[in-house]
């Protein structure tokens, strides 16, 4: 089992930056893939930012420029810098993690990007 909790959501205005947490715990050696996901409002749960393996990334072309994953190298905790932020950027995100067989999700944190 793997347990994530994430932190660092809030309301800030357009322009403005926010570091999300993700901070994970349990059977995390095996964990292949960390990504960050993301809902806004009446829309579909999507894929923000992902590592691979621990090593290459991926950016949705929305984020790219903007966001940046980054992780600790004990794969204990990820984080989700984001810089620029839109409204369109409002948004619930969740942390990700997968191993072979199983896939966590955590609780998810709202951020608001608004004036």
């Amino acid at each position: 089992q793997v347990q994530l909790v994430e932190s660092g959501g809030g309301l800030v205005q357009p322009g403005g930056s926010l570091r999300l947490s993700c901070a994970a715990s349990g059977s995390i050696v095996s964990i292949t893939v960390m990504a960050w996901y993301r809902q806004g409002p009446g829309k579909p749960r999507a894929l923000a930012a992902q590592f691979i393996s621990g090593r290459s990334t991926y950016y949705a072309d929305s984020v790219k420029g903007r966001l940046t994953i980054s992780r600790e190298n004990s794969k204990s905790t990820l984080y989700l810098q984001m810089n620029s932020l839109k409204p369109e950027d409002t948004a619930v995100y969740y942390c990700y993690a997968s191993r072979l067989d199983s896939a966590y999700w955590g609780q998810g944190t709202q951020v608001t990007v608004s004036s």
